[in-house]
């Protein structure tokens, strides 16, 4: 069941790369549980917009969990607390009335701040984009029940065929490797 909920945000501000960054306290009141993270952001740029302030520099494109453009920080998390999704995917039902949440840029030296929450993702597009694509003909497919692989193998292999090569798992990394994903 959907209700509203009031939320206190301490969002990362930076106006360039060159220029130091902090953290800046919002409020935003009356946001519905049934919206998500970055249409509650949407919120908070029409306030900020309507008091005559910056609204706050964010990335995102299909919001529908796919691009993996929408990289945020939340409370510590990439993407927020909830696992296997992406901050565009991340409803506002999993917060609680009168939570702050904490909203960062990645984290890594391979995502430079452009301004705010964006970051430049050009290096690690590049490592994506060097990949290539290859197609080989390798016969009709086996029977399914004759797998010759191990239905736990399978598992981890479609796991790893969900990545959208967002980049989380450099923001994560303490060392900001990008090894996770090239591996």
């Amino acid at each position: 069941m959907e209700h509203n909920i009031n939320v206190n945000l301490k969002i990362w501000r930076q106006r360039s790369p060159k220029e130091p960054g902090a953290f800046k306290n919002y409020r935003v009141e009356n946001v519905s549980t049934g919206s998500s993270f970055l249409e509650m952001l949407d919120m908070l740029n029409q306030q900020l917009v309507e008091k005559g302030e910056e609204p706050v520099v964010f990335d995102s494109d299909c919001r529908e969990g796919i691009c993996g453009m929408c990289s945020l920080y939340i409370n510590g998390h990439p993407h927020g607390p909830v696992q296997g999704i992406t901050t565009c995917q991340l409803h506002m039902r999993k917060f609680n009335n009168e939570d702050t949440i904490t909203i960062e840029p990645w984290r890594s030296a391979a995502f430079p701040v452009i301004r705010d929450l964006m970051v430049n993702r050009n290096a690690f597009d590049q490592i994506q984009q060097a990949g290539g694509y290859v197609s080989f003909n390798c016969g009709g497919a086996p029977d399914a029940n004759n797998l010759p692989i191990s239905k736990e193998v399978a598992d981890i292999a479609m796991d790893s065929a969900t990545c959208i090569g967002c980049g989380a798992c450099v923001a994560a990394c303490k060392n900001g490797s990008a090894m996770l994903f090239v591996k």
